[in-house]
């Protein structure tokens, strides 16, 4: 117990004296040794890394997990268990519980139906859906959010550590420069009292013998200061030595985050990709399916006026007879296209992103289509993949 609390007194008298210490150099009343220009850059730029790896990282764990429970940025119970070293279950996506949900419902209003059916089709598409992002978040969370996560909790801890082992070592260093200096002050003082010749009928012998003595002392201590301040920048310039390598090893994190930030990229690439294609595969699908919807409204707006006895029109409720349509004289109109469509009969265009085609509507068509021309081919195109310009 005697020992325990000599060395908490020992601790809490260093911690105070360095807390003075640190005190008079912030206000320039202590001497500080200054680090070169060199190892200052060194440590601006890793402190510059952990902040901005820190932000990364963070807002990269809401996007991949954008309804967090805990300050983290995982769940609880995915945080238990990589404390526990247990395997995380797999968990369903909203994507795929939403796909769930649509199929469920689509048995309930009868597959036979039109809605039904729509339901189906789009809940399959949304558990594709699922599937990919949960490959993504996997693949992610390995390539790119675990190499962050390393360096904060490894890297820049023991970066951490040996900077305020350097800065203890520091003042430490500083410390014995002012008992030096002190020491040689008092040396130097000590040494004119004795050069004086003493006045035995003014002063007493005892005085001199006394400032002689104090001279001795003082050239003693600063010896021994002079040989502390030699061990205390041995082990500075020991210190500062690891902790120069470790700050340039700044360069390799950069390096590696560098190829995991590609992987990242690839693997968001690969996984928006993939989504575009479901969906071009949804739309698809959907466009086969007799729509109640579109004929209601194919038919509300072919009026009377637009098809007259004894002639044909060019556009017909079930097929329409692309070789028959003809450009208006006016209201065609410039769009770019905007993905790439591969044309799904003989009615339709393919199409390629970036592209200009012409388009125009013609009377009792679909308003998610239009007719579109490019040289001498013609055909519907969606509307959802163009942008029509002025």
């Amino acid at each position: 117990m005697d020992f325990s609390v000599k060395k908490l007194a020992s601790g809490a008298g260093l911690f105070l004296t360095r807390a003075v210490q640190f005190t008079e150099e912030k206000l320039g009343q202590a001497e500080k040794t200054e680090l070169d220009a060199q190892f200052e850059n060194l440590i601006s730029r890793a402190d510059c890394t952990k902040h901005w790896t820190e932000k990364i990282y963070r807002q990269t764990e809401v996007l991949l997990q954008p309804n967090p429970i805990d300050h983290t940025g995982a769940r609880i119970e995915e945080f238990l268990f990589e404390k526990l070293d247990w395997k995380v279950p797999s968990r369903v996506t909203n994507a795929e519980l939403l796909g769930q949900y649509m199929q469920d419902a689509a048995k309930e209003f009868d597959l036979g139906m039109p809605y039904g059916n729509t339901l189906e089709k789009v809940g399959e598409c949304e558990k594709r859906l699922g599937e990919a992002e949960k490959e993504f978040l996997q693949t992610s969370a390995i390539s790119f959010l675990t190499p962050l996560r390393n360096f904060l909790e490894g890297d820049w801890r023991t970066i951490s550590k040996e900077r305020r082992l350097l800065e203890n070592l520091r003042l430490d260093l500083d410390a014995c420069k002012t008992r030096v200096k002190k020491a040689k002050v008092a040396e130097a003082k000590a040494a004119c009292e004795g050069e004086t010749a003493p006045d035995f009928q003014e002063t007493r012998p005892r005085n001199y013998v006394l400032s002689a003595s104090a001279s001795a002392l003082w050239t003693e201590e600063v010896e021994k200061a002079e040989h502390e301040l030699r061990i205390a920048q041995t082990e500075f310039d020991r210190q500062a030595e690891v902790t120069r390598l470790l700050l340039e090893g700044i360069s390799s994190t950069h390096v590696n985050h560098l190829r995991c930030l590609h992987e990242f990229v690839e693997a968001q690439a690969a996984y928006y990709k993939q989504c575009h294609l479901h969906m071009q595969e949804l739309q698809k699908e959907l466009g086969r399916l007799p729509n109640a919807f579109a004929l209601n409204s194919t038919n509300a707006i072919a009026t009377p006026s637009m098809v007259t006895e004894g002639s044909s029109s060019p556009v017909e409720t079930d097929t329409l007879k692309i070789e028959e349509v003809q450009a208006p004289a006016t209201g065609t109109r410039k769009a770019r296209v905007l993905y790439d469509y591969d044309a799904a009969d003989s009615s339709e265009l393919s199409l390629l992103a970036d592209e200009l085609i012409t388009v125009y509507t013609v009377p009792g068509m679909d308003s998610d289509w239009l007719i579109g021309e490019k040289g001498n081919h013609k055909g519907k195109v969606p509307v959802t993949y163009l942008e029509l310009l002025s």
